[in-house]
């Protein structure tokens, strides 16, 4: 085991400005791995609708790793997740990116953070 690899899942963080504009962010994973689970939390509250998220590895969907976060009952630190379960393994150096349909309202950031185990 190098000093880089660990026993326990490593996460990855990433920022969305605003899950309430359809758009996307990128993230790089920096080891081989496979992702076990993915948290959204989210610092505010959104209306109308709910946020539906999903991820891609080089353009693919990842099986099981979409996340709603519910604008009825949506405040600061609202948490969401979801469980992968397949199309969900990573290369070293691979970029994933998170996607919102931007089906909310009301400008919104959420942290993502993406478990990949070893």
């Amino acid at each position: 085991m190098t000093k880089y690899e660990s026993v326990y899942p490593y996460p990855i963080t990433v920022d969305m400005t605003d899950i309430s504009a359809a758009g996307s962010v990128w993230v790089v994973i920096p080891y081989a791995g496979v992702i076990s689970k993915l948290y959204s939390v989210i610092n505010g509250a959104i209306t109308i609708g709910d946020a539906a998220i999903t991820v891609e590895l080089a353009g693919v969907a990842v099986t099981g790793a979409g996340i709603t976060i519910a604008n009825v009952g949506s405040a600061a630190g609202t948490v969401d997740s979801s469980t992968p379960t397949a199309l969900n393994t990573v290369t070293a150096g691979q970029a994933i990116e998170i996607i919102s349909d931007g089906g909310s309202t009301d400008a919104c950031r959420a942290t993502f953070t993406v478990v990949i185990d070893q």
